[in-house]
């Protein structure tokens, strides 16, 4: 199967436009959510990131690298239990969890933080029940492809699809970013952000925002290297774990961000991801297929009969896939699409958040369809640990998906349209079709 690229657009709020649309006659019949982690510890240990900052990290309340935090499983099960609300509204769950489990299927990266993660979700959702993930020893076809032997990454391809998009001159990058990396260096160098001219690096402190950004070969998670960009990248991680986390305003990037501040500093971080796994040709290495079992197990369930290369069985209800965000940012950019919901930048996949497919079924006609969003905890829901109910619900963002979506708020698109689209996107060389 093959996907497009043509624009997914996502609208927060559809104004006048909502209210003249006609009820909505559709029946949910099956729901794919494709999720991040949740609130996790930094990516690289407090040792190598104290070499960035004029000040000490602060630490997290659990030990380890890229490990779920406390806060981030109370986040994720209050996520779940959301959904449990919405689901149990729609009428695809029935609120007894023994009999709801078994048209459930959840599948994980096998990271420990992405099957706490899933588990403290299913927890959320199912709370009398034990739901069972799905997970491997090995290298996951749908998360890492290349690493499973799924699809094959051309290296010599990937610079040049990346070197592409940044005109042959990625050191570009740090005068079109130029405000944004001021203001890295000036949260880890603890000098207020108008000092004029900057201050010297602390002595003994490596400047991670003076290293040049280029572009070379990468590996086969992380497929291209751009140099100070991802060293940048690595010493701001932790200012939206602290923010999500709960730290104490004093520990969030030392006292100098809030909300605000992190999601511009993040823009640099989201263009790193954007270059690294939103590029059309590492999308469709990467991502098709976990793209190609989404759109075979809505068909799957839409027939009722069994096909291969899907995601549990044709009666499951309820597919939660769990990974980081660069599969949903890989998925996002095979189908051209687009979100925004407040507080973060576009696109961004944050911690928790979601794409979210639901087939639905037409009760006059009969046709099925295909209904997207964008579901995600704000960045100050996941710092308070908000309740979430019907009426006091995640940032949803619906999701149009070109060539296939139609004129309506919710922008639905055919089930047909959507398996063309699809067709058009994949590559039919990165599918596996047996796992």
């Amino acid at each position: 199967m093959k996907l497009c690229y043509t624009g997914f657009i996502a609208i927060l709020a559809f104004g006048p436009f909502a209210a003249a649309q006609a009820a909505d006659n559709t029946q949910l019949k099956q729901i794919v959510i494709f999720g991040r982690h949740a609130v996790r510890t930094p990516i690289a240990p407090n040792s190598v990131l104290n070499n960035f900052s004029a000040l000490q990290y602060p630490t997290f309340a659990v030990p380890g690298l890229a490990a779920i935090t406390p806060n981030g499983k109370t986040n994720e099960t209050i996520l779940g239990g959301y959904f449990r609300l919405w689901l149990t509204q729609e009428k695809l769950l029935t609120g007894n969890d023994a009999a709801d489990a078994p048209f459930v299927y959840v599948r994980s990266n096998n990271t420990p933080l992405i099957v706490d993660t899933a588990q403290a979700f299913a927890a959320g959702m199912l709370p009398a029940a034990t739901v069972s993930i799905d997970t491997t020893s090995a290298s996951d076809p749908l998360f890492d492809p290349v690493d499973a032997g799924v699809a094959e990454l051309n290296e010599r391809m990937a610079v040049a699809a990346v070197n592409g998009r940044l005109g042959g001159s990625p050191q570009s990058l740090a005068t079109a970013y130029a405000a944004e990396i001021a203001l890295v260096r000036s949260v880890l160098f603890h000098y207020p952000a108008n000092t004029t001219p900057a201050p010297a690096a602390p002595a003994g402190i490596n400047d991670v925002t003076a290293i040049p950004i280029g572009v070379t070969a990468g590996s086969s998670t992380l497929p291209v290297n751009l140099g100070g960009l991802e060293l940048i990248d690595t010493a701001i991680d932790p200012f939206v774990m602290e923010y999500a986390d709960g730290m104490a305003p004093s520990d969030v990037g030392w006292g100098q961000l809030n909300a605000g501040g992190i999601s511009q500093i993040f823009r640099l971080y989201d263009r790193l991801l954007d270059l690294e796994f939103r590029t059309p040709y590492l999308a469709k290495v990467q991502s098709s297929n976990v793209a190609s079992h989404i759109v075979r197990s809505m068909v799957q369930a839409a027939t009722g009969n069994a096909m291969t290369g899907t995601l549990g069985t044709p009666s499951d209800k309820i597919i939660a896939l769990l990974g980081s965000n660069t599969n949903i940012s890989g998925l996002a950019s095979l189908f051209d699409i687009d979100w925004l919901v407040p507080g973060y930048q576009a696109d961004v996949a944050a911690p928790g958040g979601a794409l979210v497919f639901e087939l639905r079924q037409s009760q006059t006609t009969g046709e099925y369809i295909v209904r997207a969003s964008y579901i995600s905890q704000t960045m100050d829901q996941l710092r308070s640990r908000a309740a979430l109910t019907l009426d006091a619900p995640p940032a949803t963002a619906p999701v149009f998906i070109p060539g296939c979506s139609i004129r309506n708020a919710t922008f639905d698109c055919p089930l047909e349209d959507f398996v063309r689209v699809a067709r058009h996107a994949i590559d039919p060389r990165s599918v596996d079709l047996m796992n």
